[in-house]
């Protein structure tokens, strides 16, 4: 980095997230810029943090985003282009590649957005994976359904989480679906569902290492919450145990094949029923959702926001450096809330370390030096919430946050 200029970000999200990377980046002496949507013009930015803000209008096309920072970049050096949010990955690739600014190109971006991309990307390099067969060829599928026994999942390659997925029971099923889908049949793929257990490991990659793993498990598997309603909680599997050992090591494996360089990462995988075996589910280059970033933070003093704001300052010098990490545990308990406010001070054991502030939803993030402790309190909490605060409403097609 020139010693006369400080480094220009360009922040690209088009949700209200990533605060604390704008906080840090500006913490390490940088220019912040921020490219957001206009509906969120008011929402809570880091203004302080900010040299300016650019808006976008809805539906806006990526050639129109180019040109607009295009543009900018006649009188503004941008030295990093960064997207928060998982929707926003293909802009701010598009924007690499076309300024030539250092990153992740559209290539490596698939392999972190295209759910399809990224099995087979996977399967290639020896990371076990569901049967599945890409929605292209009807007599590909055919073929899969006659050797690859039901239920089955259709997949949107391209969205985040659960949202848009259908669990397909019988071949007779599915045909209708792809008629309805037209032409947006091959955004798909038909992937074999394996009951079991849903775990996620959030990373810190520098250099194309590892350098920090936390290795957490869900209560109910996302999809069920996502298309089913109910409490959502993740907590901290024992660490140094044969479920911490295993996921960390497939998770490296992972994160190598996929070719994440320097960032965060975000990865799920299954452990089935039948065969006792983890498989991998999807990974995204970004900080989890559903308050997973302060969840880890509580168990381990690593903030990942914080952590990807100095990996990308550091660059390509390879100079980065994890600061010292607790190894304690912690979970979250988060619903959707009949109340405007819920009030949740009735659950006041003091392994209760953060209490969520957000409009119709209630939510606590744990905290205990003993394994076995916060996921017993989360089953507990769980019933309690279903009863004092849990609201249900229909799955969205796009997320909210």
């Amino acid at each position: 980095m020139p010693e006369s200029r400080p480094l220009t970000f360009l922040c690209i999200t088009t949700y209200e997230k990533g605060q604390e990377f704008m906080r840090e980046c500006k913490r390490q002496g940088c220019r912040v810029f921020l490219l957001t949507a206009e509906k969120l013009r008011d929402a809570d930015w880091p203004r302080e943090s900010l040299d300016d803000t650019f808006y976008l209008p809805a539906e806006i096309a990526i050639p129109d985003i180019v040109q607009a920072v295009t543009h900018l970049a006649r009188n503004q050096k941008i030295d990093r282009i960064v997207a928060l949010d998982e929707f926003d990955m293909e802009t701010a690739s598009t924007l690499r590649e076309h300024l030539r600014v250092p990153g992740m190109g559209l290539t490596t971006m698939r392999y972190f957005r295209d759910k399809l991309a990224m099995r087979m990307r996977a399967l290639d390099r020896g990371v076990r994976v569901p049967d599945f067969v890409p929605v292209f060829n009807h007599e590909d599928i055919r073929y899969y359904f006659e050797h690859v026994p039901g239920p089955w999942v259709l997949k949107p390659r391209q969205e985040a989480s659960a949202i848009g997925i259908k669990k397909i029971h019988n071949p007779d099923e599915l045909w209708p679906i792809l008629e309805q889908l037209r032409d947006k049949q091959s955004t798909y793929l038909l992937e074999k569902f394996v009951p079991g257990e849903v775990y996620h490991v959030d990373s810190v990659v520098s250099e194309n290492e590892v350098v920090f793993a936390n290795v957490s498990k869900y209560g109910k598997p996302p999809m069920n919450v996502a298309q089913g309603g109910g409490v959502f909680t993740t907590f901290t599997v024992p660490r140094g145990s044969d479920e911490d050992a295993s996921l960390r090591e497939v998770n490296r494996e992972l994160i190598a094949a996929l070719g994440l360089v320097r960032g965060v990462s975000h990865a799920e995988f299954i452990k089935a029923h039948a065969d006792g075996h983890f498989y991998f589910l999807e990974c995204a280059a970004r900080v989890g959702g559903a308050y997973i970033n302060e969840m880890v933070e509580a168990a381990t003093g690593i903030n990942l926001w914080r952590e990807w704001a100095r990996i990308e300052v550091a660059g390509e010098h390879g100079s980065y450096h994890l600061p010292p990490a607790r190894e304690e545990y912690a979970g979250v308990i988060i619903s959707l809330a009949r109340q405007e406010e819920p009030d949740t001070s009735g659950y006041n054991d003091p392994e209760v370390f953060l209490r969520i502030k957000k409009h119709h939803h209630a939510g606590l993030i744990l905290r205990s030096s003993d394994p076995q402790r916060v996921p017993a309190l989360l089953e507990g909490y769980a019933q309690r919430f279903a009863q004092e605060f849990t609201a249900v409403e229909p799955p969205r097609e796009k997320p909210t946050a």
